[in-house]
């Protein structure tokens, strides 16, 4: 459970910075929140990858839902377009991620 909370805190910290650089063009002030937000993330991703998550899972579903997650949240925050085709890709994108976690626990099942 404690791995998910890393990587619960790892995705929302990268998310958190990607947003804020988008922030940043127009108030520099938001570069601070850019750096705190990756440096954090990447903590997070060390406790993580400590903790026995496999590099493989762990950046997959990193990236994945850092990219789902930086677009939905860029439409609301920002006004950017969100069409059915980038939906349909954030659900692949979601998709990919479920199949990844689920071949993680059908090897270690096969290793056990």
């Amino acid at each position: 459970m404690k791995n998910w909370l890393f990587l619960a805190g790892a995705i929302l910290c990268e998310v958190a910075g990607s947003l804020s650089l988008k922030a940043a063009l127009h108030h520099p002030g938001w570069y601070a929140v850019v750096a705190v937000g990756y440096v954090t993330a990447f903590v997070f991703m060390g406790a993580l990858l400590r903790g026995g998550m496999a590099l493989g899972v762990a950046y997959g579903i990193w990236g994945a839902m850092g990219v789902a997650l930086t677009a939905v949240f860029g439409a609301i925050l920002f006004g950017e377009v969100l069409n059915v085709l980038m939906f349909a890709g954030v659900a692949l994108i979601i998709g990919g991620v479920l199949l990844v976690e689920l071949g993680a626990q059908q090897a270690k099942r096969v290793q056990a």
